[in-house]
């Protein structure tokens, strides 16, 4: 995004931001179906933060669990499917870690299947795996998770169209009001080449840095496999970000 300082009618100088159409994905994607609907038809308009927004729920360790990290072992047995690691770091444009960031996941099982009542996708659900996960940064902005790596899904939005394996993930600042939303994609996907959420960030460049990298190195032997997703919140090299939560 670029940085600009709109004066308001109070004559207050406020911070605010003109969008990088071509590093995140526009509001309006005609490939993607339901951005019709969901694409605000009017201008924006920028509304400053009040007294309410900036004294909300503050957001700590002590509101994750020491299970949330893990989404392996939520429940009674374990979940089916491939056991895999997720990490990386949250970077600011600088390179700077961000630490103390809420990191939350969501996800379907191995299977390709979310465990929602809007899922009816005719794949199993897992009852040992819900898909939900969430964790903060360290001092050095260090995430990780343990989960079952994802499969893929069908969906109604073209011809015989199915969704590359995906994790969501959403980032929280201060405050539930500072959200940001991105997914993370696996290396060699067959899938990406006809995936319109994928391709709703013009820049190919901005589109691999939604793909994780297998790392060997943090690879557990005989017990998971690791893949590295680092997310930069800012600048010329900032992941992709949605606007709207997509449910897909």
């Amino acid at each position: 995004m670029h940085s600009r300082t709109p004066t308001n009618t109070t004559g207050l100088t406020l911070p605010s931001y003109e969008r990088d159409d071509s590093s995140h994905p526009a509001l309006a994607t005609p490939e993607y179906g339901s951005t019709r609907l969901r694409a605000p038809q009017r201008p924006l308009q920028l509304l400053p933060q009040n007294l309410t927004e900036v004294t909300g729920p503050v957001l700590g360790h002590e509101r994750v669990g020491a299970t949330d990290h893990d989404l392996t072992v939520q429940h009674g047995g374990e979940p089916l499917g491939e056991r895999i690691l997720v990490s990386g770091r949250v970077l600011d444009s600088d390179g700077r870690a961000v630490p103390d960031t809420l990191v939350e996941i969501w996800q379907a099982n191995s299977a390709g299947r979310y465990c929602h009542v809007g899922d009816q996708h005719p794949a199993p659900l897992d009852p040992n795996f819900s898909g939900v996960g969430r964790c903060m940064t360290d001092s050095e902005g260090n995430y990780r998770f343990v989960t079952i790596k994802p499969g893929a899904y069908p969906w109604g939005n073209h011809t015989n169209a199915w969704r590359p394996a995906h994790i969501h993930f959403s980032l929280f600042g201060r405050a539930f009001t500072q959200r940001l939303v991105t997914q993370m994609y696996f290396p060699g996907d067959p899938l990406f080449y006809q995936d319109p959420i994928f391709h709703s960030v013009r820049d190919p460049r901005a589109r691999e840095r939604m793909i994780s990298r297998f790392d060997l190195d943090t690879t557990v032997p005989e017990w998971a496999l690791s893949f590295k997703f680092d997310i930069v919140l800012r600048g010329s090299a900032a992941t992709p970000f949605e606007d709207e939560e997509d449910e897909h």
